[in-house]
């Protein structure tokens, strides 16, 4: 590979293992988004393939500083782990500080001292000129809220877009003046007619949530989100150290029946009758109970229309929902999403039973360590006493 598919890998793999779940703007697509464009700007400029190197390895560092840090700051984590990565690339010095002056020129309030600088502040910036704007910022709006703890108002919110792409932005290529500012207006006009509707009156339909509790109701959504984000994540784990014990005792297994058990029947190796069985029946207990522990353990719970109408049912879980017919299920459904307690009520009742899934799991999968490590030792301590009496 490249040094430049390297990067990417190494990019990928790092964010993917350490960038926290709340990043929905400054992620892996974004990165990904930001080198593209960078070589859409490339294609158009003379500059030499060592140059265009820079600008593409800057870009697919520049974010990656938010692994251990938040916004303020994070290009000079940046700078650090593109230098570690390009140290072990055997990179030159000159290299490496071009690279890491070119992650420093996405800051955000950096004016561009040079054309390699300018590609990389316009790729880092080229979402303004997207179709897809509006997604975008509601991404990192999400992002801000809850890496910040600052809550924006759709109002505030557009203002202060609109703030930004008029009067703190500007491409700086030719390329991106010619191409991509046309689409940056048509968002921006798109943003000055949200700011013009006048709000909806109170009185008309509904009352606008006061913005304390919308803070409160965003808080919880989160708190349930990363929660059930790391039940499933330990789920995962646990099923991983499951599957990776059952591979390694059938290997164990095979090879035991397959070379030492045919070898038994001799009386020269009659000492190694006890130490193979040993092996065995550890490897078929560690096997059992790693099933065990990923063996699906689905409750089905008997209930009647007036449990569901009572709200004793959890219609998150499938094991309930299963059993009713679709309409009854959608008219429940419907009543679940008009009552916000009830909403939240069901959602603590399905993380409490994943958690009780999850406690099961784990114990069953400690067992099978501890059932693992105990047999391999006798086993092997069973092995050496064979031969050493020989």
């Amino acid at each position: 590979m490249s040094i430049l598919e390297r990067a990417e890998k190494h990019v990928e793999n790092l964010l993917k293992d350490k960038l926290s779940d709340v990043y929905f703007y400054h992620n892996f697509n974004h990165t990904a988004h930001a080198v593209e464009k960078a070589e859409e700007i490339l294609a158009h400029l003379k500059v030499s393939d060592a140059d265009a190197e820079k600008v593409k390895l800057a870009l697919w560092f520049h974010d990656a500083g938010f692994t251990d840090c938040k916004a303020e700051g994070h290009e000079k984590k940046s700078v650090e782990i593109a230098r570690k990565f390009l140290l072990h690339e055997n990179a030159s010095v000159e290299f490496i500080d071009e690279v890491s002056s070119l992650i420093m020129a996405t800051e955000k309030e950096h004016q561009p001292q040079n054309l390699l600088e300018e590609v990389v502040k316009d790729a880092d910036f080229s979402h303004f000129a997207s179709p897809d704007y509006h997604k975008t910022a509601e991404a990192l709006r999400k992002e801000l809220e809850l890496t910040g703890g600052n809550y924006f108002s759709n109002k505030e919110w557009n203002r202060m877009n609109v703030d930004f792409l008029k009067n703190k932005h500007d491409y700086f290529t030719e390329y991106a003046r010619e191409n991509w500012q046309p689409q940056k207006d048509k968002n921006l006009k798109k943003l000055k007619k949200k700011l013009e509707k006048p709000d909806m009156k109170p009185d008309v339909k509904e009352e606008i949530p006061d913005k304390k509790d919308s803070k409160s109701d965003r808080s919880v959504d989160t708190l349930f989100r990363v929660t059930l984000n790391n039940h499933t994540r330990l789920s995962d784990i646990a099923d991983s150290k499951a599957n990776i014990l059952l591979s390694v005792n059938a290997i164990i297994i095979s090879v035991c029946l397959s070379v030492l058990v045919p070898k038994l029947d001799t009386p020269k190796n009659a000492h190694l009758i006890i130490p193979t069985f040993f092996l065995l029946v550890s490897s078929v207990l560690t096997i059992i109970f790693a099933i065990l522990s990923t063996k699906p353990n689905v409750t089905k719970t008997k209930f009647t229309a007036q449990d569901v109408a009572a709200r004793k049912v959890n219609l998150l879980f499938f094991g309930n929902f299963n059993q009713m017919k679709y309409d009854e299920y959608l008219a429940s459904m419907h009543d679940l999403m008009r009552d916000r307690d009830y909403i939240y009520d069901s959602m603590v009742k399905d993380l409490y039973y994943l958690g009780k899934v999850l406690d099961r799991k784990y114990k069953l999968l400690s067992i099978t360590y501890q059932i693992f490590m105990a047999g391999i030792i006798i086993s092997v301590f069973s092995f050496a006493y064979a031969f050493m009496t020989l």
